[in-house]
């Protein structure tokens, strides 16, 4: 989808506000939910299984089980057999209306949860966004029993007892097998703990004029989800037709060791991928052969090694100045401390990653990285990140504010790496809806440190570093994707990623 609204993502605060804006320019209520009602059942009947023929509804006191209400009756009028599952006793005004006139068309109410275990499918309108007390009680033993049955179960905006912000689950929730996303995207939708729950996505559209989202989130909302149209923008294709080597990114990997070395040549592959124009890849001297077969194209600089066969000290010849971006940290081992301490005080954009990170430790008391004048990316797992910031830690269940917090708190870019990977500067947050549990394999994100880096050295004085940070997580995500279509997820090892790179580009017809 196109829509400039894919990219927007709100609270629960803001969703209210958007909607009170709509409400008191004159949109009625019952009208609105006829037509989000109208929507979701078109996308229903799209998805169900023709042989389906009872079905069950989850309503709750409000208009979310109002919603759930509007779509029962239509699907009862496309002849289907509906059961209401309503456990609670006072009904907002419009949604108890809806279900008298369920009843009067003699549609079954029932309070008992066994009742719909025959039912093919379950539409979920219990609770919408905004729910904040945990669910408890018969209700929560009714879900628990819901998702024992292990049915088809469609959501309506989200899973019942999931929080709309952090996808924290309140007690007990609803394991839906596809939600459809009321309006706009919620933060719970990029919560990696609330993925399980949500299953797969869509976002139903229903008209909210642009003017208004913009009242409450600004022309330029600081959370904002990457879309394929943003991360596209930023590819260097097409390249001028009288262009050379050197005018397209300069970029340095420092990485690798004697037994790291498939790190080394994984970030290479990345970066090769970008098209930097010059690559030149420093490790140590021994493995300097096994990199120039796989990576013939750049120049391998071989340096002075230690005794288990770690990078010691680079040439007293680099000129680390010459260089538009630098990326280290893949393969290193922690011995290079010193080379590190180097690279930091270089007046270009850093890539850490890995044991660079390692040997940063607590990044809140690394002087030498929050003194650094040009932009410095980090690129942890959620691991690696509790190492690097100790104090945050325990808020990991709210990725999306432990990323801001880390960036605003330091001179630092963060990539959260993760099933919904987060990248965050002081005034920038983007979070990649799109991935693959394919990912999940080592030396990934080497490949994605080397893609990071070549983006940088290429357009290094085009665009800024978070636009290409942000093409580089999701370039790197669509050829997990795209390889595990055709691979199988058990199929993409790191090295298969790296040759998607290029098909996944080509997928979307850029050349």
């Amino acid at each position: 989808m196109n829509n400039i609204k894919e990219k927007f993502v709100v609270t629960a605060a803001q969703m209210r506000q958007i909607e009170e804006r709509i409400f008191i320019a004159g949109m009625p209520v019952p009208a609105l939910m006829e037509k989000v009602a109208g929507l979701v059942t078109r996308k229903i009947s799209e998805l169900l299984n023709p042989n389906i023929n009872q079905i069950g509804i989850l309503v709750g006191p409000g208009h979310n089980g109002g919603d759930a209400l509007v779509i029962a009756r239509e699907l009862y009028f496309q002849g289907y057999e509906i059961i209401v599952y309503c456990p609670v006793f006072k009904l907002k005004e419009l949604t108890n209306a809806h279900a008298k006139y369920l009843q009067y068309l003699g549609i079954n109410f029932v309070k008992n949860i066994s009742r719909l275990k025959n039912c093919a499918l379950l539409i979920d309108g219990l609770f919408g966004f905004g729910l904040e007390r945990e669910i408890s009680g018969d209700l929560a033993e009714g879900i628990s029993q819901i998702n024992s049955w292990q049915k088809q179960v469609f959501s309506i905006d989200l899973p019942s007892g999931i929080h709309t912000d952090t996808g924290e689950v309140l007690g007990t929730a609803i394991c839906a097998t596809h939600t459809f996303c009321l309006g706009l995207w919620k933060q719970a939708f990029l919560q990696d703990q609330a993925l399980e729950y949500i299953g797969t996505s869509e976002l139903i559209d229903f008209d909210i004029p642009l003017a208004d989202i913009t009242a409450i989130l600004g022309e330029f909302p600081r959370i904002e989800r990457i879309t394929k149209r943003s991360a596209m923008e930023n590819l260097p294709l097409p390249r001028p037709t009288a262009t050379y080597k050197y005018k397209n990114g300069n970029l340095l990997l420092i990485v690798g060791s004697y037994r790291y070395s498939g790190a080394a040549i994984l970030t290479g592959l990345g970066s090769r991928a970008t098209g930097v124009g010059m690559l030149s890849i420093a490790v140590p001297e021994s493995i300097k052969p096994i990199l120039n077969s796989q990576l013939p194209e750049a120049l391998i600089i071989g340096c002075p090694e230690t005794e288990i066969g770690a990078i010691k000290q680079l040439p007293k010849d680099i000129d680390l100045s010459k260089f538009e971006a630098i990326a280290c940290g893949p393969g290193l081992t922690i011995e290079p401390t010193p080379i590190i301490e180097k690279v930091l005080s270089t007046n270009c954009p850093l890539v850490l990653d890995a044991d660079a990170l390692n040997i940063c430790g607590n990044l809140a008391n690394n002087s030498l990285v929050n003194q650094r004048q040009a932009t410095t990316i980090i690129t942890p797992h959620s691991g690696e990140f509790k190492r690097l910031f100790p104090h945050l830690a325990n808020q990991l269940n709210n990725r999306i504010l432990v990323a801001e917090k880390a960036a605003k708190n330091s001179n630092l870019m963060v990539v959260l790496k993760g099933a919904k990977t987060i990248i965050a500067n002081s005034q920038k947050i983007l979070i990649n809806p799109e991935s693959t549990p394919a990912l999940a394999r080592g030396g990934s994100g080497d490949v994605l440190t080397g893609l990071v880096g070549g983006l940088l050295a290429i357009t290094s004085t085009q665009t800024l570093p978070l636009e290409a940070v942000k093409t580089a997580v999701w370039w790197h995500a669509q050829a997990a994707i795209l390889a595990a279509k055709e691979r199988t997820e058990l199929g993409v090892d790191a090295f298969t990623l790296s040759q998607y790179l290029i098909p996944a580009l080509e997928k979307y017809n850029l050349f």
